[in-house]
């Protein structure tokens, strides 16, 4: 269920459904029309990270990406965006606030992000889009996303953004799942280091 502004959930099992589908069927049209361009891809996607200070304050989940229709290159509107802004990468999360949150506590880490131990003052956090490899390799910062329904522009539309979360399969459901660790204000706690191949 989607408004104009927001998806929408009531937070019990299975109410996210459609607006889940929504969400990653509108990613999945903007991510194409990247058409496989890497450096577009960046400006359009943001990682997303969800975090409980009551389980862990430096812990950060990374619970999947959202995206946001922008201009073409040209100044032109594109076509299919719905509203008459751009959907700012802030707008993208907040609008799908309670989306991401209840995806977050509810299917992927209800051990760490779940009940009423520790779904109380869940934060959402944001780093450059497909950059989850720098993430874990701490080279970049994450920025924490704060607002509300108010500051969204009059002329934005939720049509114009996606969701598309991380799932996890197997194992992983108990044991994986990527995290980072960050300091209170989303800086690496520990210096970067590169991967062997």
């Amino acid at each position: 269920m989607s408004s104009g502004k927001i998806r929408s959930v009531s937070g019990y099992t299975g109410s996210g459904t459609k607006a889940l589908r929504a969400a990653t069927n509108a990613f999945d049209t903007i991510y194409k029309e990247c058409n496989g361009d890497a450096v577009e891809e960046k400006k359009v996607i943001s990682d997303v990270y969800v975090k409980s200070p009551l389980n862990d304050p430096s812990l950060l989940w990374f619970v999947g990406k959202v995206a946001r229709c922008l201009d073409t290159d040209d100044g032109n509107n594109n076509s299919n965006r719905k509203g008459s802004s751009v959907p700012t990468e802030i707008e993208a999360v907040i609008s799908q606030k309670r989306l991401i949150l209840e995806w977050a506590k509810n299917q992927l880490r209800p051990q760490n992000l779940g009940g009423p131990t520790y779904s109380q003052n869940l934060e959402i956090w944001i780093a450059p889009g497909n950059s989850e490899m720098d993430a874990v390799q701490n080279k970049v910062s994450l920025t924490k996303v704060v607002g509300s329904m108010k500051d969204l522009s009059d002329g934005f539309s939720v049509g114009d953004v996606g969701f598309n979360p991380e799932i996890y399969v197997g194992d992983e459901k108990l044991e994986g799942g990527l995290r980072v660790r960050r300091d209170l204000e989303g800086a690496p706690i520990k210096p970067e280091f590169e991967i062997n191949a």
